[in-house]
């Protein structure tokens, strides 16, 4: 009776790591107080996993901030502005290359394949020092030991590390990454030889890259990766992870192949066509960890349905050699549907959390060995079944609305510069105008206003009032710091896509059902369990209410239909894009209602994208037809510019954030102005707008108002140069 699970939730079941870490970030605890949390968060999650009957537990896949940075330390790849004078790394270094310190910038921050998930990018050149510089994943795996459960230990492979790296800068952007492989796999070895010691008999590697297009030059990185390994793990069993998607047969056949490898894990929610590979061709005497309960979504699984996929591939990998999986590390769903005391038992039926999957997949694993539980798979059945027939799922006149969108629905009437003329006409603003990205600092006593209100401790009229003071705070800073084009501030919300979902029918909420997003940072997604609509306006008088605020043109403010779709777990029963198509109908009304109100006649439409490779997307993009784009930029080194250096031609508005917000350092007047400059290097003046790289709601005033400062004096300087230059 085997079952595995990839990976578990860090942060707790009611975000204890969060509080604990920026409680240490703040100064207000020690770092014994810190890996006090982290010791009770991890030895309860093995024990969890022990008692559930799981035998292949993971240990190494806890982190205070990201799995990939704690790969890099282990490395001991730290970039040398962090002036890190070798040794074991400790919490100072390692928070310092996540979010940055009073004199150096963090490392760049992207997401973890398409999840909403974000890892730190290593920055490696040919001049990179490796050195074994943190012993994690043996000091987790002895730790467990201790408590009795022996464990796989995680790390994440050599080869998929270095495709996820990016060239530090300096480094030629040709600059081949993998040529870096023979220099980490001596610690690999080390690492390895160490966990053997401890009494380690199985590894995991994840090697998610192996599920993207790659060349024959990377697959042949990994045969020679896992070749040179071979000794090093010889006596070991080693068990590769692949997730998230479909694994091309190319490299199917290449993982399949590789030397001292004796169990290969995927991902069969996302990875229709993997079943298809492994039933024409799997290897004999390996182990298949099937990844049949998906580690990405809420909804409980279909056990019947995996129990036939599971006994059709006993056939081809053999009873004792077939491992029951998630499809995923479960760190990518909320932790435990037993902190869900609101909501209903309808829907609280349909649901399994990360503590219920585990339940799920040792369940399955029982059945396979003739173990069947046949009250806990009627149950399933029953509640797979409650939520096919339910009336709350389905809408009549929503169904109707989305079929009956045709092509030209998707296009806008007029070209792009035509508008741009009509909104300059009306808008009539400065070259290089300003602006910020929609929210503002929520201070603390924005978050108990809101709190109370919904206790119901203070009236409507009381919220009302403080709300509109905030608004009108917000616009009296932005005015006395000369922003041209403003913003409400969101004061009443709580999250930019919950916001939305709560006045939108269709969504469930959960109390707890928190997800990590980066470092500390947690997102509560919503649940979208049926078809959407939108009963009344969502934003209108508040929107209504700023612009009555000021003379000065006021965005409307909406959470984009694609983000709240990928922002919610989302229903399972029918195509994504159906049901990305009726958010979009649902905001279009909203658009509708603001245009009515007077936010703007002739309405510019401005996007905001942040922490994507829009080289990648930048056709799609352009084809989206936006106004104006805001994008975050500057964390990611300017990236985006490369695009327009090497000649795409755009011609709408566009304002690359020329500050990162996600850091608490203030960038100087100079610094920005030197952005807005490089800019102008590849942009017409015309098009360009300055604006920070994201939304401010994280930041403190103290933060917000010195850089706000220097962003519109950078601009007004510029200005001033590019018209004496005229």
């Amino acid at each position: 009776m085997a079952s595995h699970i990839v990976g578990y939730p860090r942060m707790g079941p009611k975000r204890e790591l969060k509080f604990a870490l920026e409680s240490f970030w703040d100064g207000k605890s020690s770092a014994e107080d810190l890996e006090k949390v982290a010791t009770d968060l991890k030895s309860s999650i093995w024990k969890q996993m022990s008692e559930a009957g799981i035998k292949y537990i993971p240990s190494n896949t806890f982190s205070y901030y990201d799995q990939v940075l704690d790969t890099t330390a282990m490395l001991g790849a730290v970039p040398e502005r962090y002036s890190w004078t070798g040794g074991e790394i400790g919490l100072s270094t390692y928070f310092s290359m996540a979010r940055g310190n009073a004199t150096v910038p963090a490392m760049e921050m992207t997401k973890w394949f398409d999840t909403n998930y974000h890892f730190i990018v290593p920055e490696l050149g040919p001049s990179t020092k490796f050195s074994y510089a943190s012993h994690k994943a043996v000091s987790e795996y002895k730790e467990a030991k201790a408590l009795g459960i022996d464990t796989v230990p995680v790390l994440i492979g050599p080869v998929s590390y270095l495709l996820l790296s990016k060239p530090a800068k300096g480094v030629e952007k040709s600059f081949s990454l993998l040529s870096l492989l023979g220099s980490i796999l001596p610690i690999y070895k080390e690492v390895v030889a160490e966990l053997k010691a401890a009494g380690a008999s199985w590894i995991q590697f994840d090697e998610p890259t192996l599920v993207k297009d790659l060349d024959a030059h990377e697959l042949a990185a990994f045969s020679s990766a896992y070749a040179e390994l071979e000794s090093a793990l010889s006596g070991l069993n080693v068990l590769i992870e692949t997730y998230f998607a479909d694994i091309p047969a190319e490299s199917y056949k290449t993982l399949t192949s590789l030397s001292g490898v004796t169990a290969y894990g995927f991902d069969l929610i996302r990875g229709a066509k993997t079943l298809d590979l492994i039933r024409s061709s799997f290897p004999s005497g390996k182990y298949l960890f099937a990844g049949v309960v998906d580690g990405r979504n809420i909804w409980a699984d279909d056990l019947a349905a995996s129990l036939s996929t599971l006994q059709s591939l006993e056939a081809v990998a053999g009873k004792d050699k077939l491992v029951v999986s998630t499809s995923c590390s479960l760190m990518h769903t909320a932790v435990d549907l037993v902190n869900e005391t609101k909501l209903d038992d309808e829907i609280k039926s349909w649901l399994a959390f990360a503590a219920q999957k585990v339940v799920e997949v040792n369940a399955l694993a029982k059945a396979l060995a003739g173990q069947k539980d046949e009250a806990y798979f009627a149950a399933n059945a029953a509640a797979l079944a409650s939520r096919k027939s339910s009336p709350r799922v389905t809408n009549e006149e929503v169904q109707k609305a989305a079929a009956a969108l045709k092509g030209s629905d998707h296009r806008r009437a007029t070209n792009v510069s035509a508008r741009l003329d009509a909104q300059q006409k009306k808008l009539n603003l400065p070259v290089l105008p300003t602006t910020t990205i929609g929210s503002f600092p929520q201070t603390v006593e924005l978050r108990r206003v809101r709190r109370e209100y919904k206790a119901k401790k203070i009236s409507e009229e009381e919220y009302v009032s403080a709300i509109k003071e905030e608004i009108s705070k917000v616009v009296k800073i932005q005015e006395e710091l000369d922003i041209d084009v403003l913003v409400h501030g969101e004061p009443e919300r709580n999250d930019m896509v919950e916001y939305f979902g709560e006045q939108l029918s269709g969504f469930a909420f959960t109390a707890n059902g928190w997800v990590q997003s980066y470092g500390s940072r947690c997102v509560k997604p919503p649940i979208i369990y049926g078809d959407v609509s939108r009963p009344n306006p969502m934003t209108v008088f508040w929107s209504k209410m700023a612009q009555s605020m000021t003379s000065r043109p006021m965005k409307g403010m909406l959470t984009g239909p694609v983000t709240i779709l990928n922002w919610s777990f989302v229903r399972n029963d029918q195509p994504r894009f159906e049901t990305c198509y009726q958010i979009a109908l649902a905001i279009k009304k909203e658009v509708e209602d603001l245009e009515a109100a007077g936010i703007q006649d002739t309405t510019q439409i401005h996007t905001h994208m942040c922490y994507s490779n829009f080289n990648d997307i930048i056709h799609s993009i352009i084809d989206m037809d936006a106004d104006v784009i805001t994008i975050e930029n500057s964390r990611s080194d300017e990236k985006l510019l490369s695009v327009f250096r090497e000649g795409v031609k755009y011609g709408a508005g566009i304002g690359p954030g020329v500050y990162d917000i996600h850091s608490p350092r203030i960038p100087s007047t100079e610094e920005i102005a030197d952005r807005i400059n490089k800019m102008l290097a590849v942009l017409d003046t015309n098009i360009l707008w300055v604006n920070p790289d994201c939304g401010l709601k994280t930041r403190k005033y103290t933060e917000v108002k010195p850089a706000l400062t220097n962003m519109v004096s950078a601009t007004k300087l510029i200005r001033t140069q590019l018209a004496s230059a005229k």
